[in-house]
């Protein structure tokens, strides 16, 4: 039983190794949130197992070898041999109910995999941005917190949601699945809910044939690329944000594919119109010439919803980024 429950544990983790292996390095495209669930619910039911058979096996096996020890005293006593070596000493005890390999990396880690199951699925999730999309909001390097149930509880893995909370509202700044490649996460900033005209013409931004209002502010930095880059205020359902244009670039847009409800959208030159329908939310990054967005791929569907981001928890390139960007 235990050479056979090990060469069955060993399989599991070096498939486990593999599959994590694999998707850190990019070969796959992996899926966390399934691993982490199918991590949790390997490790319950080996908990399930060992709290309710492998231990109490354990515990008989030791009360079977201190009634063995016991009754050798005994028929050695009615011998009249009362000087013997016989006890069974508390580091056998212990190596006995201890325990084995298979058990200790996978009973022993459930409830650690189960809180962290139970922390990213449900309440927060951390991530890292790897691009200037969000710039100046959002730095390449910043670690950042999202509330899982902001927008609703759903259940890890199918994404359905089971309990409902806040709509999202313009100025979020939201993580959702990239509609054309769900697997990849993305963030932006909610421009257009339901039932909204969005219009990006001439760099400037209008929601519902209202211009949103914009500031000017200093020229933004940018490090990577040593030079300045125009930069703006604006303030959408009172939240307040920064936003860079490039000079250099077009109004055109030009989207990347067809996508569902593309007739919603029109593409002049001097940029794009649309009408976000029922279900579905308008994002846009907030370093607007440097943002594949809504503007070329469509709209983001409520279903691949992840969370509101809120906090950088993070950034080792420079301490001060830490803190609430709201």
């Amino acid at each position: 039983m235990q050479q056979t429950m090990g060469a069955i544990t060993g399989v599991v983790l070096a498939a486990f190794a593999a599959y994590a292996a694999s998707f850190f390095f990019g070969v796959i495209e992996g899926n966390f949130a399934l691993l982490l669930m199918l991590a949790t619910v390997i490790t319950g039911l080996y908990w399930l197992a060992e709290r309710f058979y492998f231990l109490p096996t354990r515990r008989k096996a030791v009360e079977r070898a201190v009634g063995e020890v016991q009754k050798r005293r005994e028929d050695l006593a009615r011998q009249g041999i009362d000087k013997v070596d016989l006890s069974f000493e508390e580091t056998t005890r212990q190596k006995m109910l201890a325990q084995p390999w298979w058990l200790d990396w996978t009973a022993g880690l459930f409830p650690v995999i189960l809180a962290v199951f139970v922390l990213r699925s449900f309440m927060f999730e951390p991530f890292k941005i790897p691009s200037g999309s969000m710039i100046p909001t959002l730095r390449v390097g910043d670690l950042i917190l999202v509330n899982k149930f902001h927008y609703g509880l759903r259940l890890p893995v199918f994404n359905t949601k089971v309990i409902t909370n806040n709509e999202p509202k313009r100025g979020d700044v939201m993580v959702f699945r990239y509609p054309p490649q769900p697997s990849l996460d993305y963030i932006k900033r909610v421009i257009g809910v339901p039932g909204d005209e969005v219009a990006y013409l001439n760099k400037r931004l209008t929601v519902n044939g209202q211009a949103v209002p914009r500031s000017n502010q200093p020229d933004f930095f940018e490090g990577e690329q040593m030079r300045y880059v125009k930069q703006f205020g604006e303030e959408l359902e009172g939240r307040r944000y920064n936003t860079l244009n490039d000079e250099m670039r077009p109004p055109f847009v030009s989207p990347i594919a067809d996508f569902a409800f593309r007739e919603n959208c029109r593409y002049p030159a001097e940029g794009v119109v649309c009408k976000v329908p029922a279900g579905h939310y308008f994002m846009m990054g907030d370093n607007r010439d440097n943002s594949l967005d809504s503007r070329f791929w469509g709209f983001v569907p409520e279903a691949n919803i992840v969370g509101k981001a809120f906090f950088v928890w993070m950034n080792f390139g420079d301490l001060g980024r830490i803190g609430s960007f709201e």
